[in-house]
């Protein structure tokens, strides 16, 4: 392991000292109240609050326009970002006779749970907090140490907190003094992340003695791959030399080895990893837990960062902890004789989307029980403390109660990130459209971030798919940045639960709906396109998500351009040999734009603005203090003029073209990546 620290060992039991963390979300997209237990009036009791230090590093003034500090002075660090700042605020309420009042709110990784006493100024009690850099947060006031909660009657933005009554909502403030919060910075800066989703069972077979199908089709079966050949391929040096520089593997506990009959009527196995049995033990089928150990040392001295699938919604049937704790689950019951299937017998959203099971076999945990809350918090530690990975995709995160977010993000801040001095990145898998849902969960006491839908199927419609316009994709992109604040919201045009991409870039693509599954076509084998039009456009897509802000992703495969519809035939087993000039051009472009983005701080830490958008063309920068990279893309199946450049010399970095002027010609399906000379 690279690192290490005590934990109990995992039981099917409650373990002592629980992290039993009170949580004050609240319903602020809706009347449907899909999002969890704010604090009611007089019955919500946190521990008492404590003095609110939050770890601040100093003062800095910032230049206009830079996000560099003034190195000026002798104190504050060199360079803060705005993932890392924080604002001083001070919180005020007029004397009612109260003895004690505390501000509490979401404004800390340690969540509503420990808030900060107020002092009684001449009748004015007062607090000053340093809140996150331009960030949205919810608060409310803690009276007589817990006798009753209100909001901030002199702030008239409020929101229903789910009990009748409101918290108060502050927008997101900058300011001109800020304080660097050290505790959220290590060696590396989760914005540099180039991440490759690693499916397991369908990567590569490096231990034959573990393949064990279990007879359904073969397209629905375990295939093979395991942690030894994810272990051989980093030895290779494949991901190095691809340029990705983090990766995601599927869910590592132990699934099921019984067979489930999906919505389509096949029967499929549970090689994607989401039917967990035993949560504390390693899939038989991928390896030991010390060969887990062995691939996460391995990468980290390859230089990459491993993050695995976590399903902290549900279990499968069999599972022990269902037998010995049913009480810990959703009971499959709809309250009105039916099941709560979601969508058979409930719907996917509200309440009842919290509670539903995915199917009939898969028990849906409950967590307002505060036992099952604390086991499954419990057991995500142990898994890193045991593996020494850096980070969890949380899988199905709008299916889950917020409390369980928020114990884990306060664990994580309390019990792994002191030990290791790193962030551990938590990104969220909300497969929505609706971005205040998705942007919701993205706070400090949640989620660093999720993967961005709404980006991935505007791009996909007007880009790769050629609907619409591409001055469509940038208002879109325009309204996008910064609508998670200082989020690292994960951007990508592929993943494990959509057709592969290459299908909808076709010259007239599969599916006419960036939104669809592709189910459609699953169980037909569908042929990889013949021409190279739809690898240009799938190239092109990677040159703009590998050119804005996010922690960009690739799906296994995609380098290649791999063929497949909805689940699984979008999980074929990876592609090795035999590929096409089309798709080595494709691997080859994916690779020079990773080591472009390495190399130009701008991509990954800069703020991106559109100056140009037409029919078939897009041009933006992207900022970060003095440093500046100009990108302009062309969809056309023709030559065309990309505008809005200011008039210099610039070098494109993916050709070594020169050009000069206030526009570029982009040859068909192309873009280029320029820096001024």
């Amino acid at each position: 392991m690279s690192f290490k620290y005590a934990f109990e060992p995992l039981l099917l039991t409650l373990p002592l000292g629980a992290l039993l963390l009170a949580g004050c979300p609240v319903d602020s997209l809706g009347s449907d109240d899909e999002y969890g237990d704010p604090p009611a009036g007089d019955t919500f009791d946190p521990d008492a609050g404590g003095d609110g230090g939050s770890s601040t590093s100093g003062g800095a003034n910032t230049d206009e326009g830079d996000d560099t500090a003034d190195t000026s002075g002798e104190t504050g660090p060199v360079e803060c970002d705005d993932a890392n700042k924080r604002c001083d605020h001070e919180f005020t309420l007029t004397d009612m006779g109260y003895s004690s009042v505390t501000v509490i709110g979401d404004f800390s990784s340690t969540g509503w749970d420990v808030g900060v006493d107020m002092s009684n100024q001449g009748g004015t009690w007062t607090a000053t907090v340093p809140l996150p850099w331009d960030t949205a947060v919810l608060y409310k006031f803690e009276i007589n140490g817990g006798e009753s909660y209100i909001e901030d009657p002199d702030n008239p933005d409020k929101v229903d907190d789910g009990f009748g009554g409101y918290n108060s909502q502050l927008d997101g403030i900058t300011c001109e003094e800020w304080t660097c919060d050290p505790g959220l910075i290590g060696d590396f800066d989760w914005r540099d992340a180039i991440i490759y989703f690693v499916f397991v069972d369908r990567f590569n077979n490096g231990d034959a003695g573990n393949d064990a199908a279990i007879g359904v089709e073969s397209e629905a079966d375990w295939q093979g791959g395991d942690w030894a050949g994810v272990m051989a391929k980093i030895d290779e040096g494949y991901f190095n030399d691809l340029g990705v520089n983090t990766l995601w593997l599927t869910v590592p506990a132990n699934n099921t080895s019984a067979s489930g009959i999906g919505t389509d009527g096949h029967y499929y196995s549970a090689y994607h990893g989401y039917w967990p049995q035993d949560l504390t033990t390693t899939e038989e089928h991928f390896g030991t837990l010390e060969e887990l150990q062995s691939l996460v040392e391995l990468a980290h001295a390859a230089g990459l960062k491993v993050i695995v699938d976590y399903a902290m919604n549900h279990v499968h049937e069999s599972a022990g902890v269902y037998a010995e704790h049913s009480d810990w689950f959703w009971p499959n019951d709809n309250g009105q004789g039916g099941n709560c299937v979601c969508g058979d017998g409930c719907g996917w959203g509200g309440d009842e989307g919290k509670r539903c099971w995915f199917t009939a076999y898969l028990p849906d945990f409950d967590f307002t029980n505060a036992e099952a809350r604390a086991f499954s918090v419990d057991n995500a530690l142990q898994w890193i403390a045991d593996t020494g990975v850096d980070g969890f995709r949380l899988d199905a995160v709008k299916h889950i109660e917020d409390d369980w977010l928020l114990d884990m993000r306060a664990a994580v801040a309390a019990e792994v990130e002191p030990m290791t001095g790193e962030h551990f990145y938590m990104v969220g898998e909300t497969f929505d459209g609706d971005r205040d849902l998705i942007a919701y969960y993205v706070k400090s006491t949640m989620l660093d971030g999720q993967f961005d839908f709404p980006l991935r199927m505007q791009i996909a419609t007007n880009l790769i798919m050629r609907q619409g316009n591409m001055s469509d994709l940038a208002s879109f992109m325009d309204s996008n940045d910064g609508y998670y604040g200082a989020g690292i919201m994960s951007t990508f045009i592929g993943n494990h639960d959509i057709p592969r991409v290459i299908h909808l870039a076709e010259d007239n693509p599969v599916w006419g709906d960036a939104w669809t599954d592709g189910k459609d076509l699953a169980w037909s084998d569908i042929s990889l396109p013949g021409n190279t039009s739809p690898f240009e456009r799938v190239a092109l897509g990677f040159t703009l998500i590998m050119t804005i802000p996010g922690a960009p992703l690739v799906y296994y495969g995609d380098e290649y351009g791999m063929a497949g519809a909805g689940d699984p035939d979008n999980r074929r087993f990876m592609q090795w040999s035999g590929y096409s000039s089309a798709q080595q051009a494709l691997r080859d472009h994916l690779a020079a734009l990773t080591a472009i983005r390495s190399e130009q701080i701008a991509l990954r830490r800069g703020s991106r603005n559109t100056l140009s958008s037409d029919a078939d063309t897009l041009t933006y920068e992207m900022v970060y203090g003095s440093e500046v990279v100009y990108v302009a893309l062309n969809r056309a199946d023709a030559q065309r003029s990309a505008g809005g450049l200011p008039g210099g010399d610039y070098q494109d970095l993916l050709s070594g073209q020169s050009v000069s002027g206030t526009s570029v010609s982009l040859p068909a399906r192309s873009g280029m990546v320029l820096v001024p000379q």
